[in-house]
């Protein structure tokens, strides 16, 4: 286990910890959180060795192998997959060796003796499949297979943060610390590493904001807090009730505690009357009411601020009308889509990676124009944009209050500081340059930027990436008392459950309504990707009203249909059946052959090298048949 005594941390001349105690027992998961800058990420170099503490005692079992997730972020031309399995050491230990007692193995007893020891110890750790491994955590992580052996340095850095995210993923471990690791993943990715995570047998330390991914996650918190290590037990919506329960009972908070609640009521009451008869009403009503029973958990936060009222409204505020998108007259992303934006809408956006949600933001925007179509706006229209690379426009060398000062000369600079305060920026720190801002400092400038210029329509996208929980939670209630319209890209389903109304899928290159619920589109992603194919709306040949109005000739017709969906697959499965049974059949050759010592000999080599690599991508053939039968049969059984 982890122990923590005592402990005394210093950076600079600013104390992270003091007197701080912990003890993580092997196998639990354990959520790091607390404000930005209060140590969580220097709590993780402690415990790699990376830091040393200025006080108090640290013991950490001396056999356990740690894997983290790297910050930097490398520029190599190693291919994404060899530097995804440089994770492996042990793995890149052996095959070095391997190839040095293949060198120095001709007449060379020992050396043979050497390498028939490697190769066990290859087979131990599973080596023959590590390449499978790699690429299955790449494509977990939104990789497609050209992609996998690209060079590392032809990514962004979003895309190398997961390569390193797949790297620490790959060493196998006894301790793994990750520091926020969705920060530059899609829902897609997220819900993939969540379930990743939940089998992963050792001790998991894990920084995020997110707290979906959280409750699904960790089984205790360790929150930063006054410089104290205070532990929870349960996840982070348990530690929200504790908390709540503890603030609730000061008086000093009561005020404040109540006017969230109220906001939270408003909102509750709104969606009730919008929306009652909605599928994913009443499973928001309670996500809703629920927020208003940990709302004294969050009472003491830096954040406190709500969207300015418009001045003016247009109804309907944006019409997209049969508007095709894409990129510089190539090959359409999206087409017919038909999007009426009115006051009052609040559309969640969901989708496969690279299915186009970013770029149907774009063309909302205006940033993207149209291939054909029409994008008509309402006379008032106001946009409120915020993506990632609205943080790269900040001017770096102006500070918090003179970006909104070039907004709006004419207003008092306390009436903005008064604004800036509602967003953590304070007295001198409204007025130094924002060069050496945090990446959560400046996404907080930037959507302060946008709720001072007060829009009647927003378009989010990933809004939640570099905040923290606190301001996570700040803007989502924030954006159940915003009044205008709201389009949202976001992998934080807490957000997505309690500031939309509506979901839209975007899937086939067209958008259409979901009527599902975010647990209803995790269910028909794990379809999708199951059947490498993207459909449009589960739902649309699952509704039991629609099948009640059936006539008698569309049952059979239906009936015919469905035997000729169910005969390529039957066919399908009887083929790989019939390649399993070769593979398997070769692959018990091959091993009956390694089990002879004589194909150890030196006049062998070439030989054994020949079986071991046939030997390995049978395994892989034989995988992946069995994982496509599977795939196949569970298709069948779903028709």
């Amino acid at each position: 286990m982890i122990t923590l005594q005592n402990i005394v941390l210093q950076r600079g001349g600013l104390v992270l910890l003091e007197g701080a105690s912990l003890t993580v027992y092997p196998g639990r998961r354990v959520g790091v959180i607390g404000a930005n800058g209060s140590g969580k990420s220097s709590l993780f170099k402690l415990l790699l060795g990376e830091l040393t503490q200025d006080g108090g005692e640290l013991a950490i079992p001396r056999q356990w192998h740690i894997a983290h997730m790297a910050q930097e972020i490398e520029m190599t031309e190693r291919t994404a997959v060899d530097f995804v399995m440089d994770g492996d050491v042990r793995l890149r230990a052996i095959e070095a060796d391997i190839r040095k007692a293949e060198a120095g193995s001709a007449n060379n007893a020992a050396a043979q003796q050497r390498l028939v020891k490697l190769y066990a110890e290859l087979e131990a750790i599973d080596g023959y499949q590590a390449l499978n491994r790699a690429e299955r955590l790449l494509h977990g992580l939104g990789f497609t297979q050209p992609q996998v052996n690209e060079p590392v340095k032809n990514f962004s850095g979003g895309w190398r943060i997961r390569l390193n995210l797949a790297r620490a993923l790959m060493c196998p471990s006894d301790l793994l610390l990750l520091d926020e690791p969705t920060n530059h993943l899609d829902l897609d990715a997220t819900l993939w590493l969540e379930q990743w995570l939940k089998a992963y047998p050792g001790t998991l330390l894990l920084i995020s904001h997110d707290r979906d991914f959280l409750d699904n996650i960790v089984t205790d918190i360790v929150n930063i807090e006054a410089r104290r290590l205070i532990g929870y037990r349960g996840n982070y919506s348990a530690y929200e009730r504790q908390r709540a329960e503890r603030l609730a009972q000061q008086q000093a908070v009561y005020e404040k505690q109540q006017q969230r609640v109220a906001e939270i009521n408003r909102f509750v009451a709104r969606f009730k009357a919008k929306a009652s008869k909605a599928r994913q009403a009443q499973s928001r009503i309670k996500e809703l009411e629920r927020m208003e029973a940990i709302a004294p958990a969050h009472v003491d936060s830096p954040f406190d601020f709500t969207f300015r009222e418009a001045a003016r409204q247009s109804d309907p505020l944006l019409d997209l009308r049969d508007a095709r998108l894409g990129y510089d007259g190539g090959k359409p992303v999206l087409e017919n889509v038909r999007l009426r934006l009115q006051p009052g809408s609040r559309i969640g956006l969901l989708g496969m990676n690279g299915a186009g949600k970013s770029t149907l933001v774009k063309g909302l925007v205006g940033e993207l124009p149209l291939q054909a179509g029409e994008r008509v706006c309402g006379e008032h229209l106001a946009i409120g944009y915020f993506a990632q690379h609205q943080l790269e426009a900040l001017d770096l060398n102006a500070s918090a209050l003179l970006h909104i000062q070039r907004l709006s000369p004419n207003v008092s600079e306390q009436d903005i500081r008064n604004f800036l305060g509602g967003f953590n920026f304070h007295g001198d720190k409204a007025l130094e340059p924002i060069r050496p801002f945090s990446g959560g400092e400046k996404a907080r400038l930037a959507l302060a930027i946008v709720v001072w210029q007060r829009p009647n329509l927003l378009l989010l996208d990933e809004p939640t990436n570099h905040l923290d929980l606190e301001m996570r939670h700040a803007l989502t209630v924030a954006l159940q008392a915003y009044s205008g319209a709201l389009v949202m890209i976001s992998h934080d389903r807490h957000m997505l459950r309690n500031t939309v109304d509506e979901f839209y899928l975007v899937a086939d290159g067209g958008v259409e309504p979901f009527t599902g619920t975010l647990e209803d589109y995790q269910a028909w992603l794990k379809q999708a990707v199951q059947n490498q194919t993207a459909t449009s709306n589960p739902d649309r040949n699952d509704s039991t009203e629609n099948a009640l109005k059936v006539d008698k000739k569309a049952q059979r017709q239906q009936a015919a249909a469905q035997r000729e969906r169910i005969k390529p697959l039957t066919a399908k499965i009887r083929a790989l059946e019939k390649e399993l049974q070769t593979a398997q059949a070769r692959l018990q050759q091959i091993e009956t052959e390694l089990s002879d010592p004589s194909i150890y000999d030196a006049a062998n080599k070439i030989r054994l090298q020949n079986l071991l690599q046939e030997q390995g991508a049978l395994r892989k053939t034989v995988e992946d048949k069995e994982e496509a039968w599977l795939m196949v049969q569970e298709e069948l059984e779903g028709l």
